[in-house]
């Protein structure tokens, strides 16, 4: 089966960069596609510097439903929104002021990779932190997901009006340059090594493995790549109905398989039911005293934005409509213009038979 390999290289233009990311994507275009993926053929997907983090939760989402082995290479700086204190990957626009608007979301890596199977997705990191997500990393892990091999380094700001150069990730490329990608946890070990014989070899250590067999995730991702998009969501509504019985309707655990059951609505082409599902989980959290801006919440009604936009059916959409401009009311989330888009949208479907 084909591997997938996206290579995101990003930084902000100007005084405020920390790191010269694109520098390492030479390097890395040169290592072979298929040693790149691990695998015998694979597709590659560049993002050098983007402007926007749509643009980048675009290719990102694309590469998450791929088949296959994913691995994701990712060089950038860490900067810290001034609302949440949520790490965000600074892009090419990024300021101290704007990260909530301009940069991406480092929970949306997370969020995107989570009902791909253990051990399918492995994330490959050379970041360098700003002083303020330094001094946040320290006591609060890089998160990127549970089920997800991690390997790479995190590293602290450089001096004074210095820019950084991705060391990690060009010791990672030249090794791959000879043709042969070893198992990742000796790649790891051996740009580690070259690090260190260049006194190169500060920060924090990312070094993760994925979780052990009998994932109920692997079987229900399994069921979704076969086609089999009823078998995968009753597998999940077991999971969901035990949660609830044990934690209750608004624990971690329950919002987590509803949401799983979201996704999995949408592979199925269902957009009504994944728009409804993600409605419900954004009023559970917010009944639950959740932020209107925490990111579970947003990243709920983005979805149930998403999902509804796709709805072909008019009634059902009209139907869904004002609940949806309800809580864009008060979740406005991050794309300027959100809620007036549902409220024309709505005025639209209103006027059609």
């Amino acid at each position: 089966m084909p591997g997938t390999v996206l290579l995101l290289a990003a930084s902000p233009v100007g005084k405020g960069c920390l790191v010269d990311a694109a520098s390492v994507l030479p390097v890395l275009a040169a290592v072979p596609p298929a040693v790149l993926a691990g695998a015998d053929t694979a597709n590659v997907v560049e993002l050098a510097d983007p402007l926007e983090p749509q643009a980048v939760l675009t290719r990102l989402r694309a590469a998450a439903a791929a088949p296959g082995p994913l691995t994701v290479f990712v060089t950038g700086q860490l900067q810290l929104d001034r609302r949440q204190r949520l790490p965000h990957l600074a892009l090419a626009r990024t300021t101290p002021a704007t990260v909530r608007y301009t940069a991406f979301p480092w929970h949306w890596f997370r969020e995107e990779l989570r009902l791909r199977a253990p051990g399918a997705t492995t994330l490959v990191l050379d970041l360098h932190a700003d002083a303020e997500a330094w001094e946040h990393l320290r006591t609060a892990p890089l998160d990127c997901g549970r089920n997800n091999a991690v390997y790479g380094r995190v590293a602290p700001p450089p001096g004074r009006r210095a820019v950084a150069v991705p060391t990690y990730m060009k010791a990672v490329a030249t090794i791959l340059r000879s043709g042969h990608r070893p198992p990742l946890e000796q790649l790891h070990q051996q740009a580690w090594g070259r690090l260190a014989g260049a006194g190169e070899a500060g920060g924090i250590v990312l070094a993760t493995h994925t979780p052990v067999a009998g994932d109920p995730h692997a079987s229900i991702t399994a069921a979704v790549q076969s086609g089999r998009h009823a078998e995968a969501d009753a597998l999940a509504a077991r999971w969901q109905h035990a949660a609830v019985q044990t934690h209750g309707p608004a624990s971690d655990e329950a919002l987590h398989w509803a949401e799983v059951r979201a996704d999995l609505a949408m592979f199925a082409g269902d957009a009504e039911r994944s728009c409804r599902t993600w409605l419900a989980v954004a009023g559970t959290r917010l009944a639950a005293g959740q932020a209107p801006d925490a990111p579970a919440v947003e990243a709920a009604v983005d979805r149930a934005h998403h999902q509804w936009g796709k709805i072909r059916d008019k009634a059902r959409a009209r139907e869904l409509g004002p609940a949806l401009a309800e809580l864009r009311g008060r979740v406005p989330g991050r794309r300027e213009g959100a809620l007036g888009h549902v409220q024309r949208q709505l005025r639209q479907l209103q006027t059609q038979e």
